[in-house]
């Protein structure tokens, strides 16, 4: 008696339904084979044969003869998630191929090549504001509407080639005096209302772009900007000119050239024979300060700090001593051992604010701070012109930030031969090195508390007295 060939589903027979090829039909299910089948095991089926459907849409191997998939075969059929590709033993892995052209990131401590890391990972966190005012160096980009004797200065004012507050304020009125006789009025319109806004504007901005403007500087801006405007339209544009010419030399010799020469005899003055002077960097006003109090025959001593990445103290070094002053030279390392024995402080100003703190040179807080522990005078000798109603509380709002390079190859310079050339390749190549940051900032703020007096065209005064004389150069105008 011939049966049915039967099908077997490793590992238990299932009854099949559909798929079978037709010389073979199936056998028709009674109840007690179809009563064998709860509903959960039912409901495993269909999704044991849901599954299955889903493998050959997606390409992998199943079986092909159509029959359902039951979760053995499933489980058979499915990947590892953890599986490892087998290896022989003591056989190193194949290196992992990298796309070509792509820099990828390298871990601190891998011994592979550093890549160029991104600038901003560079940048100090703190002084983050100050990283958004670029510096202009080259003139390519400058405006048409920009003077040659402006373009000129700001490639100067950019290098350091013209350093000091009073050398750019002077240097900058007397490009503006070249601006204004290059100037013609156009017709239409008037010369008080067409010079500040579309001829001297282009100039105050491209001076920006090379260099944040000093607080003098802004000043004379302001006093030129208000005599332009008190001119008359009825005038002549000769004689307009001829009117801003002469206020331009009277600005600078009144409020400069002469105040620096009254600040200097009567800062000179505090000095007496067998004092020791301290000075920071350089200073045009306590340069001359010094050369006075010699010409008058004191004997006293010199000892200039100076620091990175511009030696200004060199050239006041070299200047004193070529007049016959005794003069000693240090670094700011050795600041706390040069103001030892000192008897006095004068340090110059790039501005003063009307709190009566000092802006200047950065490190001119830390011999200020140096000299008030000892109980040091330290005196400030400052035009009227560096005088502005701002307020400052710290060094980070407001500063001014040079390229960290500056800073690294004045370090570069004075290193030593011996031991330093790990030194010398880490700061060529601190952009590449995680984890170092460099920052150039150019200027600090000094507490009142650490002045003694203030030396002015108007006289000697404390810090606290800065807002009465802003008071008065307001009201004269």
């Amino acid at each position: 008696m011939s049966t049915p060939d039967s099908i077997s589903d490793p590992p238990k027979q299932v009854p099949v339904t559909a798929g079978t090829p037709s010389s073979q039909a199936p056998k028709p299910s009674t109840p007690a084979e179809s009563s064998k089948l709860s509903n959960a095991e039912l409901k495993k089926q269909q999704k044991a044969e849901k599954a299955a459907r889903r493998l050959q849409k997606k390409g992998d191997q199943g079986p092909s003869n159509g029959q359902p998939t039951t979760p053995a075969q499933k489980a058979q059929t499915k990947p590892e998630k953890h599986a490892k590709p087998t290896q022989p033993r003591n056989q190193p892995a194949p290196p992992t191929l990298k796309p070509p052209g792509k820099a990828t990131a390298t871990r601190r401590g891998s011994s592979s090549v550093p890549n160029v890391i991104d600038s901003e990972v560079k940048n100090v966190a703190l002084f983050k504001h100050l990283y958004s005012v670029p510096r202009r160096q080259r003139i390519e980009g400058a405006s048409k509407d920009v003077h040659p004797a402006v373009v000129a200065l700001g490639l100067q004012m950019s290098n350091y080639r013209i350093c000091g507050s009073n050398a750019r304020c002077i240097a900058m009125l007397l490009a503006f005096k070249e601006v204004i006789e290059s100037y013609t009025t156009p017709g239409g319109t008037s010369l008080a209302r067409h010079l500040t806004s579309h001829h001297l504007s282009p100039q105050i901005d491209y001076l920006k772009s090379c260099r944040p403007l000093s607080i003098s500087m802004g000043n004379a801006i302001r006093y030129l900007k208000e005599l332009i405007i008190k001119i008359d339209p009825a005038v002549p544009e000769h004689d307009a000119k001829a009117t801003l010419l002469d206020a331009i030399d009277a600005f600078i010799s009144e409020r400069i050239t002469v105040a620096g020469t009254i600040i200097a005899q009567t800062a000179s003055t505090k000095i007496v024979s067998g004092d020791v002077v301290v000075t920071y960097a350089k200073s045009s006003i306590v340069m001359q300060t010094l050369l006075t109090a010699h010409r008058a025959g004191t004997a006293f001593r010199v000892v200039v700090v100076d620091s990175s990445p511009l030696f200004e103290g060199k050239r006041l070094a070299s200047v004193l001593a070529s007049h016959g002053l005794s003069v000693s030279y240090s670094l700011i390392a050795g600041a706390s051992h040069a103001v030892t024995g000192a008897t006095k402080v004068f340090l110059g100003a790039h501005a003063i604010m009307s709190n009566g703190r000092l802006y200047s040179r950065v490190g001119t807080a830390v011999v200020a701070m140096l000299a008030y522990e000892r109980d040091i005078p330290v005196i400030v000798c400052c035009e009227s012109v560096k005088f502005t109603e701002r307020v400052a509380l710290d060094s980070i709002v407001g500063n001014e930030l040079a390229p960290a390079e500056e800073l690294l190859a004045a370090g570069l310079s004075v290193e030593g031969k011996e031991g330093s050339k790990g030194v010398e390749d880490m700061l060529k190549k601190w952009r590449e090195t995680p984890g170092l940051q460099a920052l150039n900032v150019l200027y600090d703020v000094t507490p009142a508390d650490y002045i003694k007096m203030v030396v002015t065209e108007f006289g000697s005064l404390p810090p606290s007295s800065v807002p009465a004389v802003l008071r008065n150069l307001s009201g004269n105008g």
